[in-house]
């Protein structure tokens, strides 16, 4: 049913706005400010906008609506369009007539009846016994006492059911024993007693016997047995050669220093004439022996008329 609202201005009107042609959707106010001018003008979420200030807004998009409600200063008309809401209730016949389902509250009213003599009034006690034996009896008034299981005749029970796999039965024999010499385990121990066994010997000591009873004829054999050794474990390939120093002769560990392929130890990288350390200066080969600049121009002559001149390779 169309609804005429009015809003009183200025803006802010205080409602918020989706929908419209752009979004297939109709223009529908979607939330209301507390305490807004729209909320005094009693517009509700939901409201669907059919006209604004009297042009059909079917066909308006959604900024061309926001744009003509800016418009509005003093007043704005909005004609909505206001669902109603339905109420479900379920529906129950009763004797042809269709009546609106209620549901009664109020406790059912239930017959009291008093214990009588048919109840329990006190508790009897939990008596339970075992036999000891045909004339002895424990009685215990404990509940759920095992006193039971603990009877003679349960006992028995039980010892012979663990030594069952222990003790075998014994044979069942028609002879009686007239002495104990008649008896089987007493001639196996004396038959064992009787038998006289070789005492146990080493291998050294039975060849030794041997010998001496031979009267030295036969001679003492032996095994010989060596001592366990430890092979020494064989090099692995991933192990890499110290480089020997060129001038000392020993493996360098460390620092190396290199020239023309030659290595040496930082403290035999020294002149040949004066063992000054080369470090930091200039070095030279002459007849395959490091000297200083001073002994090398030493040794080294230029022909007559020339001049010797330093010259230093580039990197």
């Amino acid at each position: 049913m169309p609804l005429n609202v009015v809003l009183i201005g200025p803006a802010p009107w205080g409602f918020r706005l989706t929908g419209g042609k752009d979004f297939n959707q109709p223009l529908t106010v979607s939330r209301i400010t507390p305490g807004s001018k729209a909320a005094i003008a009693n517009l509700c979420p939901g409201d669907v906008i059919l006209a604004i200030e009297g042009v059909p807004a079917s066909d308006m998009l959604h900024c061309e609506a926001q744009n003509k409600i800016k418009d509005a200063s003093t007043q704005l008309c909005l004609t909505v369009e206001r669902t109603e809401p339905r109420l479900w209730s379920p529906q129950v016949k009763q004797d042809g007539q269709a009546n609106p389902f209620k549901v009664n509250l109020e406790a059912e009213h239930q017959e009291y009846k008093p214990i009588g003599v048919g109840h329990n009034r006190k508790a009897q006690p939990f008596i339970a016994a075992a036999n000891i034996d045909d004339n002895r009896q424990v009685v215990s008034s404990a509940y759920n006492t095992p006193i039971g299981l603990y009877s003679s005749g349960n006992i028995q029970d039980a010892m012979q059911g663990q030594i069952k796999g222990l003790v075998h039965d014994k044979p069942d024999s028609s002879r009686t024993l007239a002495s104990i010499e008649e008896s089987d385990v007493y001639r196996m121990l004396q038959q064992d007693h009787e038998e006289s066994h070789e005492p146990r010997q080493s291998g050294s000591f039975k060849a030794l016997q041997e010998f001496v009873d031979s009267d030295g004829t036969r001679p003492i054999v032996t095994k010989s047995v060596r001592a366990p050794m430890t092979k020494p474990s064989a090099p692995t390939g991933n192990l890499q050669k110290l480089p020997l120093c060129d001038k000392c002769g020993n493996g360098i560990v460390g620092t190396v220093v290199k020239a023309r392929d030659k290595y040496r130890h930082p403290g035999c990288f020294v002149c040949s004439d004066c063992d000054v350390n080369l470090k930091q200066k200039g070095y030279f080969f002459v007849e395959g022996q490091l000297y200083c600049e001073a002994h090398a121009r030493a040794r080294t002559r230029p022909p007559e008329g020339h001049d010797l001149i330093t010259t230093f390779t580039s990197a």
